[in-house]
């Protein structure tokens, strides 16, 4: 006896296969979109439903794409790193984290109308970016040994179900299947602040799952205006490897989000669309506790311990879709952010700087004789740094010396997917 049918087995072979090649960070750890569609346009999705990846932005989608399967291939090519500044014990220097330079994101998406109300699916995609490899190691002079950093990967499969109310609004409901899985390196000089000094650094891989759910709601308000809404939950996830290391005996939850959006349909060869989402970081103590705590006396893994002191993050997102001639639709977008790393906590942030703001995208799609779709995209998340405001404590252990850690990213991404219309 099996307790899940076949295809449900063949999608969770699936995200076992894909989860090694996870790593993205573009608005926190978040992607700035699901689909390439989507992708092209800044990330927009909440009202603009495209491709099999609806659900990831918003399961009333799964309504509006019809019967469908696309796979996708992302390049995720991030530049990241860091500088110390005005350091007593000597570690001024520049460190580049890009020892590990290209990382590949594969998705998966399927939708099916089952009955003039229902539409199910299921997409497969990915989170991460949480991730650094310093082959000169920022801690060095601190005590550190070897080459430095972390690895954060996020897979979510996420069957969908959509229901038409009517002729003007859809719900529809997700539930988020989420595998984590974590490392660190090259850290353990923070063994002598952490409440289990035998599990912060240098253990190999972790993994934890959880589960959550997504809920969504789409209306069309004319004939050219849809507004939606959506909201994810907390999902839980504890790496016990590395329960010295992370707030509340190593917790790590995927931080909810919610976000409301809307697409106007200017005329039958133009869209605009815009998204404002918000993703609540620092819920989660391992993310959003600052670090303080640790320079006054407070353990790392401990209740309510020191984490990477990041705030939630609002970003909105525009897009625009055109209809350029029959088979070819060309989009572009942008988006702007809040800044989710304070300077006050850049010094533990040089394992994540995950810091960039703003996107610019642009994307097409060409349908072939037989009605199949190319999509592509390219984004640009343009170079920011965040200036540390004495962020290292000064003195001697359990000070640092004192100064300032500036950290910085910069990334280009690339995608293609195939969409098979059926």
């Amino acid at each position: 006896m099996t307790f899940f049918p076949s295809p449900v087995r063949a999608v969770a072979l699936a995200a076992a296969l894909l989860a090694p090649l996870l790593a993205s960070a573009t608005n926190g750890y978040f992607s700035h979109g699901y689909g390439a569609k989507s992708q092209g346009m800044a990330g927009v999705g909440i009202a603009l439903a495209q491709d099999g990846q609806a659900a990831a932005s918003n399961p009333a989608g799964t309504a509006a794409v019809g019967n469908r399967l696309d796979l996708g291939l992302t390049w995720f090519a991030p530049s990241r790193g860091a500088d110390i500044a005005s350091n007593a014990f000597g570690a001024d220097a520049g460190y580049s984290a890009d020892e590990t330079k290209n990382y590949f994101i594969p998705d998966f998406g399927y939708t099916r109308v089952i009955s003039p109300s229902t539409s199910i699916g299921v997409a497969v995609y990915g989170n991460g970016g949480m991730s650094t490899d310093y082959a000169s190691n920022p801690y060095a002079r601190f005590g550190a040994t070897g080459s430095a950093g972390i690895n954060l990967e996020q897979l979510f499969v996420s069957p969908s179900v959509a229901y038409k109310v009517n002729d003007s609004h859809t719900i529809g409901v997700a539930v988020n299947l989420a595998y984590q899985r974590f490392s660190a390196k090259g850290i353990s000089l923070f063994s002598g602040f952490s409440a289990a000094p035998a599990n912060v650094s240098d253990l190999g891989a972790d993994s934890t799952t959880g589960a959550g759910v997504r809920i969504g709601w789409t209306g069309k308000l004319t004939p050219a205006l849809t507004l939606g809404a959506t909201w994810a939950s907390k999902i839980s996830g504890r790496f016990d490897k590395y329960k010295g290391l992370f707030a509340d005996n190593g917790g790590f939850d995927i931080p909810e989000n919610y976000g409301v959006g809307l697409a106007y349909a200017a005329s039958p060869d133009w869209t605009l669309a815009a998204d404002v989402q918000t993703i609540r970081y620092s819920q989660v103590g391992s993310v959003g506790d600052p670090v303080a705590g640790l320079f006054a006396g407070q353990a790392l893994g401990s209740a309510g311990g020191p984490g990477f002191g990041w705030k939630d993050v609002t970003v909105l997102k525009l897009g625009v879709s055109h209809q350029w001639r029959r088979d070819l639709t060309l989009r572009a977008g942008i988006s702007f952010a809040n800044q989710p790393v304070p300077d006050s906590e850049t010094f533990f942030n040089v394992l994540a700087p995950g810091v960039v703001r703003n996107h610019l995208t642009v994307g097409g799609t060409w349908t072939t004789p037989g009605g199949n779709e190319v999509s592509g995209f390219f984004a640009r998340a343009f170079g920011q740094t965040v200036n540390g405001a004495g962020s290292i404590p000064p003195g001697n252990p359990p000070g640092f010396g004192g100064g300032n850690a500036n950290v910085h990213l910069q990334e280009n991404i690339l995608g293609i997917s195939y969409g098979w219309k059926f």
